[in-house]
């Protein structure tokens, strides 16, 4: 490596002010163009969009929304979960996931994740239903890029008459055996916060879906309920994508695919200078069924995973931690009476795992740096 600890380096976590850097021309382009039109919100910006993430995703429909968290609340409500319902999904997610589900009034049932993927194990859902006959949706997370085993998922909850809601807020472009994230289940949620491979500037989100009638009926439902203004026929939301964000997303997206394949050489460079047997930490592989893993983080996993974050800091590198407890020991979800050891890859996950920069913009240099330190806090 040509990068050593001694140098004096900032390599943070995520650098948004080089992306904007690159783009900002076409961006202001946009949102001038936006401002003079004096429409905000909905309207031909976000159409538009629409149609473009349709094409992106490989899905006949979208729907733009106020956020990824609208997004999962939205498919639930277009789904009529009703309190009294189960959801499944899985504790070792963003908490907007289990969020949404009791903002719909129905109660989370949680199953543990595959340590090899990060995602829903396909092999546990089948016991964990059978203990939960009010399961009424399943929602699957493709975390940090990748795809879940939606073949294992689908096929059981199509037994059974589950419909399946995508959780892809951080997999947009993700293939699952050469297909979409967004396109595998019923309904799909997406995010694009700032901070997501395709972000807006500020909060948005996205439904897609290959139902007419669902898609019909959500894009009902974020506009209080109403196909037709001020004539409503459910009880719906506030929340609507705003066109300066979709005007902004419509530059992104173009680069979106460039933006990627960085991520993945990145993610690659990472592969290779962390192979040393005598650095103890794991950087899974990509599973078979995942085709394109677009990288939304780059995760590792150490028992020494506190002092190691501790020491990177020391040295300008910024990581983060996703996510420390898990969704079934938040204390706001005690009346669900799990207990610490319920889901044991998933509490080990929040005490082993590290993100480690992985954004676009970022130097083979600044890589070699981020894994020298890792190097030298392993050598002691």
């Amino acid at each position: 490596m040509s990068a050593t600890v001694t140098a004096a380096r900032r390599v943070p976590l995520l650098d948004l002010t080089a992306q904007h850097r690159a783009i900002r021309e076409e961006a202001l382009a946009a949102i001038t163009r936006v401002v003079d039109s004096q429409k905000f919100i909905l309207g031909d910006e976000v159409l538009q969009l629409e149609r473009e993430i349709s094409a992106y995703v490989q899905t006949p429909y979208a729907a733009g929304c106020a956020s990824g968290s609208d997004a999962l609340f939205l498919a639930l409500l277009a789904l009529e979960i009703k309190p009294g319902d189960e959801v499944l999904t899985t504790p070792y997610t963003f908490f907007a996931t289990a969020g949404a589900i009791v903002r719909a009034g129905a109660r989370p049932v949680f199953v543990d994740v595959d340590e090899r993927t990060f995602n829903m194990d396909v092999a546990q859902i089948a016991d964990t239903l059978d203990r939960h006959p009010n399961v009424r949706a399943i929602i699957p997370v493709h975390l940090f890029g990748a795809c879940a085993d939606m073949d294992g998922i689908l096929e059981i909850a199509r037994a059974r008459a589950i419909p399946v809601i995508e959780d892809a807020a951080q997999s947009i472009g993700s293939e699952y055996k050469e297909r979409r994230a967004g396109s595998l289940g019923d309904i799909a949620c997406f995010s694009f916060f700032p901070s997501k491979n395709l972000g807006c500037y500020g909060d948005g989100g996205m439904l897609t879906t290959c139902n007419a009638a669902w898609h019909e009926k959500l894009a009902a439902l974020r506009v209080h309920g109403a196909r037709k203004k001020y004539y409503h026929e459910w009880v719906g939301v506030n929340s609507r994508l705003d066109a300066l964000q979709a005007a902004v997303l419509r530059v992104k997206l173009r680069h979106l695919d460039a933006w990627t394949a960085a991520r993945q050489r990145n993610a690659a460079l990472y592969r290779l200078l962390l192979a040393d047997k005598l650095v103890p930490v794991v950087a899974p592989e990509p599973a078979p069924h995942t085709t394109r893993h677009v990288y939304n983080q780059f995760v590792i996993q150490t028992p020494d995973r506190d002092a190691l974050q501790a020491r990177l800091k020391a040295n300008g590198v910024g990581t983060e931690v996703y996510y420390p407890v898990p969704l079934h020991l938040q204390a706001c979800f005690a009346d669900l009476g799990y207990r610490p050891g319920d889901f044991p890859v998933s509490e080990r996950l929040a005490r082993e795992s590290l993100a480690l920069p992985v954004y676009p913009e970022l130097a083979a240099e600044d890589i070699e740096y981020v894994c020298a330190t890792i190097q030298a806090f392993f050598a002691g």
